[in-house]
């Protein structure tokens, strides 16, 4: 994330991360809210995604393609040039299509699946900026496959520090079905969404769903019907996230960039993947070093950083 992002900052190009959701209206909503003094002080994040999709163990797929069948590769696919970096193994279907996502030498799990459609309105809102810490716990990890493939499900614990008068905040990710605590103000009968967050100030809790903070509610319910909203302050973008990249990329360099330039973007993804870093070495609490680019207190992270391309792909 931090090579692609310097390498748009040196080519003087408009860059859009697609994570559309923050086109959205209900982000700038978010973010207007919480600007307001909403719900106060916010110093706790849950951030939760119901993947694997429909609760499939991702693990089964390794012992799948360990397996001694050997399908043909598809015609229209180009196996080695979808192979990438990654050392060459033969085709099988529990690669591709879709469930690459499982695989550590092809995907990033659920939280790189989904964190930065569903981390992203807290992240920009609060500009949380680098986390200094993070730690994961891990549970239904299978050790015979755990070097393939990513765990059924996670919680993954971020640190990030105080931000001129804001205090620091503490967010929690939860994947593979696992949510945090029904909140005290959530009604009752109401279910937390499948993905979603919880963003709890000292004055209030916003709930949301994924994707740009869709279904932004205050909770309790009451609250939010009797709620005066505050005034829109932020610029909205017009037409798609498609679109508001486009029309950066013909205004050219210098022109106003898109929401969700590589800026932005970019950092937005650092933080989610030390998370999926963090899942590699579950029950250690990891010191980051964001100037430098490495932790500060474990060899192991560092060298989970960077992984040895093939010939021919190196950047």
């Amino acid at each position: 994330a931090r090579t692609i992002t310097e390498a748009a900052r040196r080519a003087k190009v408009q860059t859009q991360m697609g994570n559309q959701g923050h086109s959205s209206e209900s982000i700038r909503l978010l973010k207007e809210w919480l600007a307001a003094g909403v719900i106060g002080a916010v110093r706790e994040v849950h951030a939760w995604t119901d993947r694997p999709v429909g609760g499939d163990p991702w693990s089964n797929f390794a012992v799948q393609a360990q397996s001694k069948d050997t399908p043909p590769v598809p015609a229209t696919l180009d196996w080695d040039l979808w192979l990438g970096p990654v050392a060459h193994r033969p085709f099988h279907p529990d690669y591709h299509p879709l469930k690459w996502r499982a695989w550590l030498d092809f995907g990033t799990g659920p939280l790189g699946d989904m964190g930065c459609h569903i981390i992203d309105p807290a992240f920009w809102a609060l500009d949380l900026g680098a986390p200094t810490t993070v730690e994961a716990t891990t549970t239904h990890w299978e050790q015979d496959v755990s070097s393939q493939t990513f765990p059924r499900a996670t919680i993954v614990r971020y640190k990030f520090p105080a931000r001129g008068a804001r205090p620091p905040v503490a967010l929690t990710w939860y994947d593979g079905r696992l949510q945090p605590p029904v909140p005290v103000d959530l009604e009752p009968g109401r279910k937390l969404p499948g993905s979603g967050a919880l963003i709890i100030g000292d004055k209030g809790t916003l709930l949301h769903g994924s994707h740009g903070a869709g279904g932004l509610r205050l909770l309790p319910e009451t609250r939010m019907k009797e709620f005066v909203r505050p005034e829109k302050t932020l610029p909205r973008v017009v037409g798609s996230h498609e679109a508001d990249w486009l029309r950066a990329c013909k205004a050219g360099p210098g022109a106003p960039p898109p929401c969700s330039p590589f800026e932005y973007g970019g950092a937005l993804t650092e933080t989610v993947l030390l998370g999926v870093l963090a899942m590699r070495l579950p029950n250690q609490r990891l010191t980051w070093d964001s100037a430098n680019l490495q932790f500060a207190n474990n060899p192991a992270a560092d060298a989970l950083l960077h992984t040895p391309y093939r010939d021919g792909w190196s950047l």
